[in-house]
């Protein structure tokens, strides 16, 4: 095949992920359909990757989790914004083995400046959080109602958070639109 296809370049991104030990990979548009046939794959890579039955459990859930967070609330959108079915938003998502074995997700997506600073404060004090107290204000959660900014069941980050075996990781960067921003979230499991 000729390089000026791609080839080398899609040689070395797939050498690249193997090196970092890459075991699900997905950019681009996501939906309820697409989350719908990426949680299968996962699941049968995750069972035949031989990881173990709760960590396969963690990392699903933190994978729907995430996902759902994308079609919910990514900037970059070929619906309209106010549309809450049906939904088709740009993100990104990744599942891999770090240096001590341990599994890690990652996903990034653009999101609205005000929404980021609002984010960026819940996640804080997420993090700052012990596992108790991660699972006293899950179990709270449960019993409250939806938050009027929540699309889902408010339930999410909790969900990953509870999930982790870390502090979930996350970072927010400018980007060309002053509007948005590039959120990253990563949780190790």
């Amino acid at each position: 095949m000729d390089s000026r296809y791609g080839y080398d370049q899609y040689r070395e991104f797939c050498e690249l992920a193997r090196k970092k030990n890459v075991i699900f990979y997905y950019v681009g548009y996501f939906s309820q359909n697409i989350v719908t046939a990426m949680a299968e794959a996962v699941k049968l890579r995750l069972e035949q990757s031989g990881t173990a039955g709760p960590v396969r459990r963690r990392l699903f859930s933190s994978f729907v989790e995430m996902a759902q967070n994308i079609i919910h609330y990514s900037a970059d959108s070929l619906t309209p914004p106010e549309q809450d079915q049906h939904e088709l938003r740009h993100g990104s998502v990744c599942i891999g083995v770090d240096a001590e074995g341990r599994h890690f997700l990652l996903c990034a997506n653009p999101i609205a400046i005000d929404q980021a600073e609002a984010l960026e404060v819940r996640l804080a004090t997420l993090r700052a959080m012990t596992m108790d107290e991660i699972k006293a204000s899950y179990r709270e959660s449960l019993r409250s109602e939806v938050p009027d900014d929540s699309k889902g069941a408010g339930l999410g980050f909790l969900t990953v958070a509870r999930d982790a075996s870390e502090p979930l990781e996350f970072e927010f960067q400018g980007t060309e639109d002053a509007g948005t921003a590039m959120f990253f979230l990563k949780t190790t499991i």
